[in-house]
């Protein structure tokens, strides 16, 4: 059977693929896309999108509670699990059909089903109807990741949930815990705490949200307690004992060991690439800790073969997918493209406080030899965070004392994951600390925080 022959094949259909075969079919390139499951990915299916759906939720029956204070009336509150879940399914589905009426307008082929790389240049993709051979002289492999599962600890959808159970519960969980403080870990804690779970979580780092900025952490950490959640930090949870409705956790922490009882138990421990079952290795691809080794244009080593995504290792997020898919799309079309600075994504943790950053942290720029300024306003000095009701929160700027240039950003408070692309541009244009100081910021708005931590940086903040 001779293979069907395109330009550009595409395995994995979640924002970093779908992005790419797009890309690739504005730029003229007869395009394939091969997915295994759902088209969207993870993003879309079991990840970005329903977990926001769900917060959005809980952050309306927050302010529901809340409701005395605009002088408002709300009695018997309450809410419907399952109504919370079916709305995000929602979501979730109105978002992946859209994904495919994209491939139909773009004219890109879609083969839903398992693919292998049997040779350079080959793809085999096992379908409900068979075998089919496909041929191109550019592949991107877009397979994505999967939650990592530790020994003991493995997810059963019963009692130990990893994030797919916990998108769809069974159950509302009476005494909840979390096994890791990362986005996925503090989001899904900030959820239930917020809907009455008792929560406890566990973080085998010195901090919780570990890859923040230390100070926005601790911020961080003080409103969760406050909420009601207990955190536990240097802590290794070692072994989970199961009994009927009952989970055991023998918690490790300073050398001594406690064991603690819940009902459910949620693990989001990390990653891994979805590296196997391609045939990867007989390729001759570098693959370490589950991830494939690419150059800053993506390109695995192997002629005509690219990695992107999740697969490509860290930052493992997905507008860091789509940017490289569209990248690898133009310099497969003869483009060319800029690489991507890692250091300029932005990453977001929708908890409650919202948590988004972006560059250097205060300790990375000192570790990097940098002489540096650093910025701070309380969310406590704007108008338009007092009359929101929302004035816990901070806004942190980290300068090079030597040029002005902004190293970093880091924020925690209400809607700083919609604030924290005014910084992403900022690096990106490669302001200096007097761009920012002579842009006029709009008021009344949650915006000029982001200004006066700047003008602060610098022992010129009008409002504190």
């Amino acid at each position: 059977m001779a293979a069907k022959s395109f330009d550009l094949i595409v395995i994995g259909a979640g924002p970093g693929g779908y992005v790419a075969a797009i890309r690739g079919a504005q730029l003229g390139l007869n395009v394939a896309i091969v997915e295994r499951e759902h088209l969207g990915g993870i993003c879309l299916n079991w990840g970005c999108i329903p977990t926001k759906a769900l917060l959005r939720s809980a952050e309306v029956f927050h302010l529901m509670h809340r409701a005395s204070e605009f002088g408002l009336k709300a009695s018997g509150v309450g809410y419907d699990l399952d109504a919370v879940v079916a709305r995000s399914r929602g979501v979730a589905k109105q978002l992946s059909g859209g994904i495919g009426h994209l491939m139909k307008k773009n004219k890109i082929t879609v083969f839903m089903g398992a693919a292998t790389i049997p040779a350079k240049g080959r793809v085999s993709v096992t379908t409900d109807k068979g075998a089919e051979e496909l041929a191109a002289k550019s592949i991107v492999l877009a397979t994505g990741a999967r939650a990592r599962q530790l020994p003991g600890l493995e997810a059963d959808g019963d009692l130990v949930w990893n994030y797919k159970h916990a998108l769809q519960p069974k159950r509302m969980p009476k005494k909840l815990l979390v096994i890791g403080s990362g986005a996925i870990g503090i989001e899904f804690a900030s959820f239930f705490n917020t809907l009455g779970a008792d929560t406890t979580v566990v973080e085998v780092m010195d901090r919780v949200l570990p890859v923040e900025d230390a100070e926005i952490s601790a911020f961080a950490k003080k409103a969760f307690v406050k909420q009601g959640m207990k955190i536990m930090e240097k802590s290794t949870v070692s072994k989970l004992d199961r009994a009927k409705g009952k989970v055991t956790a023998h918690i490790e922490a300073g050398g001594k060991t406690e064991t603690m009882e819940f009902d459910t138990v949620i693990s989001a421990v990390g990653i891994v690439g979805n590296v196997e079952n391609l045939g990867l290795e007989a390729l001759g691809v570098k693959i370490e800790r589950t991830h494939v080794v690419t150059d800053e244009f993506c390109r695995t080593g192997v002629d005509g073969l690219f990695a992107i995504g999740d697969i490509a290792g860290a930052p493992w997020l997905a507008h860091k997918a789509s940017h490289e898919g569209v990248m690898v799309a133009e310099l497969i079309a003869g483009g060319h493209p800029h690489p991507i600075k890692p250091n300029s994504i932005a990453g977001c943790t929708y908890c409650h406080p919202q948590v988004a950053s972006v560059g250097l942290s205060e300790a990375a720029a000192k570790a990097a030899g940098y002489d540096i300024k650093v910025g701070r306003f309380p969310f406590i000095g704007n108008g338009k965070a007092i009359a929101l009701g929302e004035s816990e929160g901070l806004i942190k700027t980290v300068f090079d004392a030597a040029t002005g240039e902004l190293l970093g950003a880091h924020m925690v408070g209400a809607e700083v994951t919609e604030l924290i692309q005014g910084y992403v541009v900022g690096r990106s244009l490669e302001t200096t600390e007097e761009d920012l100081m002579n842009t006029v910021f709009p008021h009344p708005t949650l915006s000029e925080m982001m200004h006066e931590s700047v003008l602060d940086a610098y022992g010129r903040a009008l409002h504190m």
